[in-house]
């Protein structure tokens, strides 16, 4: 198997696998949570601002909700 050939399959794997959508929708919470912080105060929160916020406010019940659609609780 050549080198690009790898990457490709690497990058499916990536795109494939559990952790990596959790990521991304983790993230997408994330961002979801900067803007309407940001809308509330007038201004851009930042992201590091926002992701803490996020993390100490919805991060658990967020998980919650996700397993127990998912089937997983």
């Amino acid at each position: 198997m050549n080198r690009s050939h790898a990457s490709v399959d690497a990058g499916d794997l990536l795109k494939n696998s559990t952790l990596y959508r959790e990521f991304l929708a983790e993230k997408e919470e994330i961002l979801r949570h900067k803007w309407y912080e940001s809308e509330k105060q007038g201004r851009d929160i930042g992201f590091e601002r926002a992701l803490l916020d996020w993390m100490l406010k919805h991060r658990t019940p967020w998980r919650q909700a996700r397993a127990i659609s998912k089937g997983m609780s």
